[in-house]
């Protein structure tokens, strides 16, 4: 159901033997513990499993937002040279960033809308953030395009200029999904994107992510309990006890 990617493409993300722990009042709690996976370009994957189980955590990671104990995070970008099989674990804080920036989208449950910005200036905030200043301003013309462009495919043009306090949780998710879109990345990860909608509002987002894997051939990574979500995907992987089933 997502878009088309050959069986023998390398992958675009690998994830080696990783494995997180935690230390809580000098006691050692392990979250991960050997974690193997490969997305392909172009992937919708799901990731399902009970709360506790470490999917938030994997997604955290994988998305440098986190580090791990050990293991090894393989990225292949296909646009960026310098990182064919480079492990992202091993690198500083500042490339990270600039990684996750030019690379990664994040949509999240409870959306982290910036609520002094109005939703275009949300959507330019990965531009802002990559960019100098500068920069910014030399192309925000081209930029505040783009923006638009984002926010009327994902239907919300008409509020560009609207503060999030004025919009409903779905109108708030698409927002967050165009702000992922912003810097074109390969892979968007989302981590409950439909936990905090109704059912009607959720299955409309489930419609948005299949149409801009179709159409622009991003690659979503879905950490989700809704069924329908889960369902969209190519792959739907079972986490349980801090592994994947069947590794």
């Amino acid at each position: 159901m997502s878009a088309s990617s050959s069986p023998n493409e390398p992958a675009l993300y690998s994830v080696r033997d990783l494995h997180k722990e935690y230390q809580m009042q000098g006691v050692t709690v392990p979250v991960l513990r050997g974690c193997d996976l490969e997305v392909k370009h172009g992937e919708i994957l799901s990731i399902i499993g009970m709360s506790g189980v470490g999917k938030t955590t994997l997604l955290n990671i994988m998305g440098l937002l986190d580090n791990p104990t050990s293991g090894e995070l393989i990225y292949s970008s296909g646009e960026d040279k310098e990182l064919q099989g480079c492990d992202l674990a091993g690198l500083g804080l500042s490339k990270k960033c600039s990684i996750r920036n030019r690379h990664f989208g994040f949509v999240f449950q409870f959306y982290h809308l910036l609520p002094d910005l109005t939703v275009i200036e949300n959507v330019l905030l990965p531009s802002m953030i990559s960019l100098s200043y500068g920069k910014y301003n030399s192309q925000r013309s081209r930029l505040e395009e783009r923006a638009r462009e984002l926010l009327d495919r994902v239907g919300v043009l008409d509020r560009s200029e609207f503060p999030p306090s004025r919009l409903s949780g779905g109108e708030r998710q698409r927002v967050a999904i165009a702000r992922a879109l912003m810097n074109n990345p390969e892979l968007v990860f989302c981590d409950e994107p439909t936990g905090n909608l109704d059912t009607s509002t959720g299955d409309r987002i489930h419609e948005l992510i299949l149409e801009l894997n179709r159409e622009l051939g991003i690659g979503f990574i879905l950490v989700t309990h809704d069924e329908g979500l889960a369902s969209l995907a190519s792959r739907i992987l079972t986490m349980r006890d801090g592994r994947f089933e069947g590794q």
